[in-house]
């Protein structure tokens, strides 16, 4: 799943720095930048700020940053020279290069003061930087610009989800959370997505994604009855442990007709359940793609012992 870098983010080209020369002639606003390690994180930044006119930068990618440093910071620092940012991936890492888990990020508030601009922020993760906080930190923020919000992330920590639950966003149109393992720091509870499920600190969302979680299930049954739901244009409940019986909970719940996207992809649903969805939803694109090695099931619990994220390490 994270085998390639990004080629295109928020509708730009990706545009690798270190490559470019001559070989990229768009203006500077007509691409995403990738910037990537390769001198250290904070000497390769400003090499671009010196060849780019940052001016006109509108979409940032950051890859590899090293082993050490924060890339928040130095990020941070440069502020001013990139006045016209509104969309940042932060951490196109490939498996290869660090494991999603290894992935060290520490306060993210910074970038939101340092970017009054920034309409998208798309973050993958994994531990902290600071001894004995973890995952990557959030603070609860009132932001009337920012339009999607993702974290990627094998665990993604409870009190991150709180605050981003706990934070007035109104023009928040895209939120997805890949929420993952405990094994993995994600210790988020079906009670820290509370806020979320009833919207009402997001009234302009459209398309919620809560992912990669292994109480895909129960996730399923509160948005059986979720405020939320009624006005979602897309609802991603995929690449996590949903059953038959998180699958049956949608379907006896408030009607899912609306939607123009059920993206399931990678689950652990029985070919039975994946006809009755089929069924139920003529006019809803249904994506149920199975996890690879997913059970079959034999009509009992036993399997949940076998069914795994998609995304942990």
């Amino acid at each position: 799943m994270m085998n390639e870098h990004l080629t295109e983010f928020a509708g730009l080209p990706v545009a690798e720095f270190a490559s470019a020369g001559a070989a990229v002639r768009a203006a500077p606003s007509e691409v995403a930048w990738a910037v990537r390690e390769e001198e250290g994180f904070d000497r390769d930044l400003d090499r671009f700020l010196r060849s780019v006119d940052t001016s006109q930068v509108t979409h940032l990618v950051v890859g590899f940053w090293g082993y050490d440093g924060d890339p928040v910071e130095i990020l941070a620092a440069a502020g001013g020279r990139l006045p016209n940012l509104r969309a940042l991936f932060l951490g196109d890492i490939l498996d290869q290069e660090l494991h999603i888990s290894w992935i060290r990020l520490g306060d993210l508030t910074p970038l939101f003061e340092a970017f009054p601009g920034l309409e998208r922020l798309e973050v993958r993760s994994g531990e902290n930087l600071n001894p004995g906080e973890e995952g990557p930190l959030f603070a609860p923020m009132r932001n009337d610009r920012l339009r999607v919000l993702r974290f990627e992330s094998g665990g993604l920590p409870g009190a991150l989800v709180r605050s981003v639950a706990a934070s007035d966003l109104p023009a928040l149109e895209r939120l997805d959370l890949w929420l993952g393992t405990r094994a993995y720091g994600g210790d988020s509870t079906l009670g820290d997505l509370a806020p979320v499920l009833t919207g009402e600190r997001l009234p302009a969302l459209r398309d919620l994604g809560l992912r990669n979680c292994d109480f895909q299930d129960e996730i399923a049954a509160a948005l059986a009855s979720a405020p939320v739901v009624a006005r979602l244009e897309t609802l991603g409940l995929g690449m996590g442990t949903l059953s038959d019986r998180g699958a049956e909970s949608l379907l006896s719940g408030q009607p899912l007709t609306h939607l123009s996207t059920l993206d399931l992809e990678y689950h652990h649903l029985s070919e039975p359940m994946m006809e009755r969805l089929r069924a139920a939803l003529p006019g809803v694109r249904v994506e149920l793609r199975m996890a690879q090695g997913a059970a079959e099931w034999d009509g009992e619990d036993s399997w949940a012992a076998s069914m795994y994220i998609a995304v942990s390490e």
